[in-house]
């Protein structure tokens, strides 16, 4: 596992994606040195798309889009015949389509959830995985921490995060994972709680890629560890 030595930068760089979050997707898949060309995705709390929208710039065949909001998603890739969007939908639940089964699974799950700690996500995920695919998943401490860790607007300390970032990653051995990869996002996350988040402040995430003992032919169990 590795993880860049180089720090978040003050200005970032220009947009080539829908949003910012195909700017830590593509930090992922250049750190990872993995390719999602011709791959069968899913991306789990698409939002605006920028993860799909980066899969799709690196050759995936096909992206099936999950999120609970309706209209967010960007009309670029709405209109694009490689997506399959599923909006009003909990990625949590959401069962995989036919399609998805009759092809043995996605070979790539890719997963940025507000609101949801890792054993939640990965599992989520894992059921619509071949056995053998992978998950790059954005770790978010801000979400993982106890409310006491938390400071003003949701605000961690950045080394109270890296030590959350650090100890969930460690913990999902125990889940049923294999860490593959670490690194950390070229860009800050949101905080968390009531007060907007000023300009230039965030809390640092982290992203893993990891591989699943569970599958579409394996799912996780349904009681999930808290």
């Amino acid at each position: 596992m590795t993880e860049p030595d180089s720090q978040i930068q003050s200005e970032q760089p220009e947009l080539v994606f829908v949003s910012r979050g195909g700017l830590k997707l593509q930090q992922a898949l250049d750190d990872f040195e993995l390719s999602p060309t011709n791959m069968l995705c899913a991306d789990f709390g698409c939002s605006t798309g920028g993860f799909t929208d980066c899969l799709l710039q690196n050759g995936a065949r096909r992206v099936h889009s999950i999120d609970t909001a309706y209209g967010e998603f960007a009309w670029k890739l709405r209109t694009d015949d490689r997506v399959v969007i599923h909006e009003r939908s909990n990625a949590l639940h959401l069962d995989p389509p036919e399609t998805v089964i009759e092809s043995g699974g996605i070979d790539l799950a890719v997963i940025d959830l507000g609101w949801t700690k890792q054993n939640r996500a990965l599992h989520a995920a894992s059921r619509w995985l071949k056995p053998g695919g992978e998950i790059i998943s954005l770790v978010k401490p801000h979400y993982e921490a106890q409310k006491s860790d938390l400071g003003d607007g949701g605000l961690l300390d950045p080394d109270r995060a890296q030590e959350i970032a650090e100890e969930t990653r460690d913990s999902l051995c125990s889940l049923g994972y294999r860490v593959q990869g670490w690194t950390k996002s070229p860009v800050l996350g949101g905080a968390v709680g009531k007060k907007r988040k000023k300009k230039g402040r965030g809390n640092p995430e982290w992203i893993v890629l990891v591989t699943s003992e569970y599958s579409i032919e394996n799912p996780p169990p349904e009681k999930i560890e808290h």
